[in-house]
């Protein structure tokens, strides 16, 4: 559903269901930004951040964490954070919103 609305909305997108494909996927090919969710099957999204913070060449991309969990995250270093359920426009208007402005973390 949300890969839909983001084509739709004239993104490029590539999915992946587990974590260590997104890292692998992340490392070759630096998307402009990512979309994360904190609970995959394999490992946290939690993780996955740290390594993303963890190398040069991706530690500059803007996340946009998308969680059901209702911890605190705003000591997280993500551009933006949703909390489901989202619908797939606020998804796509989150996404624009992240990537022309680089915004600080949002708690929406």
């Amino acid at each position: 559903m949300f890969r839909t609305a983001l084509t739709l909305a004239g993104f490029a997108v590539h999915d992946v269901a587990i974590g260590i494909e997104a890292l692998r996927y992340i490392d070759l090919e630096p998307p402009d930004l990512i979309v994360l969710d904190l609970m995959l099957p394999d490992m946290s999204g939690l993780v996955i951040r740290q390594e993303i913070a963890a190398h040069a060449h991706t530690r500059r991309i803007p996340i946009v964490v998308v969680t059901g969990t209702s911890v605190d995250l705003s000591s997280l270093d993500v551009a933006c954070v949703l909390r489901k359920p989202v619908t797939p426009d606020e998804l796509v208007r989150v996404v624009l919103s992240c990537l022309m402005t680089g915004a600080p973390s949002v708690d929406l």
